[in-house]
């Protein structure tokens, strides 16, 4: 009731507290430069100029920041390399380096993959160090590539031995227009695809969301692709989980694929990792308010609340299934999902389903003959 004398009134609300989207379009690059800062990770990086004033522009790695700007990127750090021989062990510092930074969600190594004259095994301990730092920043997705000149059996060999719901492949190399050559004398310069695809991501999550598959997406200022694959050559690579590049007449370079290296069926999907990641860590972040209140019915219901307006709000979006949100998620917190000891021990236990959605990989028609004074099917 409202106050009906003067004087002093406390009145107490407890709503629930807004979770905040994370963004994941902000990568990360390790990879060797001609100059530039070492054994630190440089600040948030915004244009192909911002590069190159640090750490010059030659080299696979100041190409590929090209091809990610150019593609959609617009945030990007650098962890320096100190070779242009370097071992896998330099991978693997330069990437530790990472590790504090918060707003990473893509990490690659452009140019790493460079060295196929001891063959596709070189490149396994690079993709060995991009697969254990994802497993270690739960949040984060690796994008690896190929040897260049690598072949169809080539690739699929290497992608046999790797296994991450956190990471994709993509192949093949891309040739574009060296910026460095005059125009007079133009030359194309081989580029692995992992600048173009972390591009691709930020491109994709900006205009529609993660929970958009990256696929079906034009590289820009791409020339043109080391190999060319036939349907045959991409369905076989599509269904080893590797995600082809490809050229189609009348059309431009598209991505052709949206599959982790997962051996997870859960988890096949490149989109449906990312949203779950981006989920995860928008919660995790939106109720750090929750640490020292009071561990009662109270609280349960305002974590419920928090967590059910911020799933709803990705509902809307379009980015999970079913016609109503009962059918697309749901949180619970409460005696059900706690013990006495978990209450005893200082532990709140939220259990969340959402039903996320996949992309349409195969497109089937079904087309039969009917005559004239036949009635179609209903709709």
């Amino acid at each position: 009731m409202p106050a009906q004398t003067p004087g002093s009134f406390i009145q107490e609300t407890g709503g629930p507290h807004p979770i905040q989207a994370v963004t994941t379009s902000t990568a990360a690059f390790v990879g060797t430069a001609s100059t530039g800062p070492l054994n630190t990770v440089s600040g948030p990086i915004a244009s192909v100029t911002a590069f190159e004033s640090l750490y010059g522009n030659s080299g696979h790695l100041a190409l590929s920041v090209r091809t990610f700007f150019a593609n959609g990127g617009q945030k990007l750090y650098i962890s320096r390399v100190n070779s242009s021989n370097a071992a896998p062990g330099d991978y693997a510092r330069a990437l530790s380096l990472l590790q504090p930074v918060g707003d990473i969600s893509t990490v690659a190594a452009p140019g790493s993959s460079i060295a196929s004259a001891t063959g596709v095994a070189s490149v396994a301990p690079i993709h060995a160090a991009l697969i254990k730092h994802v497993s270690q920043q739960p949040w984060r997705f690796a994008l690896l590539d190929p040897p260049p000149n690598c072949s169809i059996s080539d690739v699929q060999s290497l992608r046999a031995k790797l296994d991450s719901t956190n990471a994709a492949l993509y192949y093949p190399w891309i040739n574009v227009a060296n910026p460095l050559v005059p125009p007079t004398r133009a030359a194309a310069s081989k580029v692995p695809p992992s600048g173009f695809l972390a591009g691709i991501f930020a491109r994709v999550d900006s205009k529609q969301g993660v929970f958009k598959a990256p696929a079906n997406e034009p590289l820009l200022t791409a020339a043109s692709l080391e190999a060319t694959l036939t349907d045959t050559d991409a369905s076989a690579l599509n269904n080893a989980g590797i995600n082809t590049l490809r050229a189609f007449a009348g059309r431009s370079i598209l991505v052709w694929g949206a599959r982790t290296i997962s051996s997870d069926s859960e988890w096949k999907y490149v989109n449906v990792r990312r949203f779950f990641n981006f989920v995860e860590h928008s919660i995790e972040q939106g109720i750090q308010w929750v640490v020292f209140e009071p561990n009662g019915e109270d609280l349960w219901a305002r974590v419920r609340d928090t967590i059910r307006n911020f799933l709803f709000a990705q509902w809307r979006t379009g980015a999970l299934l079913g016609n109503k949100p009962e059918d697309a998620f749901f949180v619970k917190c409460d005696r059900t999902t706690m013990t006495q000891n978990d209450l005893d021990n200082g532990r709140l236990i939220c259990i969340i389903g959402i039903a996320p959605i996949k992309p349409a990989e195969f497109v089937i028609f079904s087309i039969g003959q009917w005559t004239a004074d036949a009635k179609p099917p209903n709709p």
